[in-house]
């Protein structure tokens, strides 16, 4: 009688999560040690009131190169999206709440246009998420006629930390939507489609799922929650900046991809984007806490993500 020795699913994601929770911890207690009052609430306290946003748009990107897609519009696209949030809540004096939605709205515009060219034309959504960067970031500098527009309270109450908590309302909702983002993922038939077809397209379509209003629907999901990043961004000064987010894409998939995500597809979690999320985040205050400088962050953050990339190849030979 033979034992299959091949631990499951849920035994590898579970051991995926400890190892980048080691790996966090490990980042923490080194730079504890050299760094200087580094082990305190106020350090983790910034750490987590930074990362909204990017929490925010790691969440979609895990959905999108689940797929084998790629997104390098986000960017652009919060910053689009949060120039309409500010145009509703200055010029049409809507408060936040009415807001919001048209900055989802329309960056899930903006995603579902990049899904429809990238399955209609079978253009490889490297390329089509490249000139949508381009078009919103047009977008929000004609929309804003290039200038930064203030809002003031009514948005700096996302980024305000809450007395007693110190942490603000924005890392508490992107905590919940990191939740919601993993239960969809993996408890609904829309999360099991998007990792199958990730993982094998061709498999997906003999199985009877149609795999281009999945796609499609991946990318509008992250440029609605591009939207939603706007408005996190937006808190940190009280203002829209139609060159906000510029180069903040390339984080999101640093984290998605220090957080175990596949960069072909079909494996990875949305909870282990937000630990990539952390691991970024705390690499860099950590860093900044011992004084280096930006050259050397970018050189040790690159080699971390390089790092990262490879031990992905590694898992996926295994």
């Amino acid at each position: 009688m033979t034992v299959d020795a091949t631990p499951s699913p849920s035994r590898l994601r579970l051991g995926e999560s400890l190892g980048l929770l080691g790996v966090l911890a490990l980042l923490v207690a080194v730079f504890g040690v050299f760094g200087r009052n580094f082990l305190g609430a106020a350090t983790f306290h910034q750490i987590a009131n930074q990362v909204p946003a990017l929490t925010v748009l790691a969440v979609g990107m895990t959905f999108v190169i689940l797929t084998g897609g790629i997104d390098l519009s986000v960017g652009s696209v919060m910053a689009f999206s949060g120039s309409i949030l500010g145009l509703a809540m200055v010029d049409a004096r809507l408060p936040l709440l009415a807001a919001l939605p048209l900055a989802m709205l329309t960056g899930a515009a903006c995603g579902w246009v990049n899904g429809f060219v990238s399955v209609r034309f079978r253009v490889a959504s490297f390329i089509v998420t490249l000139g949508m960067m381009q078009v919103a970031r047009g977008l929000a500098y004609l929309a804003t006629d290039s200038e930064t527009r203030y809002i003031g309270k009514p948005v700096e109450a996302l980024g305000a930390p809450l007395g007693g908590l110190g942490l603000s309302p924005a890392i508490l909702l992107a905590a919940l939507l990191v939740v919601a983002g993993q239960i969809v993922l993996r408890r609904t038939v829309f999360g099991r489609k998007v990792l199958v077809i990730g993982a094998n397209e061709e498999a997906a379509i003999y199985s009877g799922i149609r795999t281009r209003p999945v796609r499609i629907a991946v990318f509008s999901l992250a440029g609605a929650l591009a939207g939603i990043a706007a408005a996190f961004a937006s808190s940190k000064m009280g203002a829209v900046d139609p060159n906000a987010g510029a180069g903040i894409e390339l984080s999101a998939i640093a984290a998605v991809v220090v957080g175990g995500t596949s960069l072909m597809g079909g494996r990875g979690s949305v909870t282990g984007s937000f630990l990539g999320v952390l691991i970024i985040a705390t690499l860099d205050a950590g860093l900044a806490n011992l004084g280096a400088s930006d050259p050397v962050k970018y050189l040790i953050t690159g080699l971390v993500i390089v790092l990262a990339a490879i031990a992905d190849v590694w898992r996926g030979r295994r």
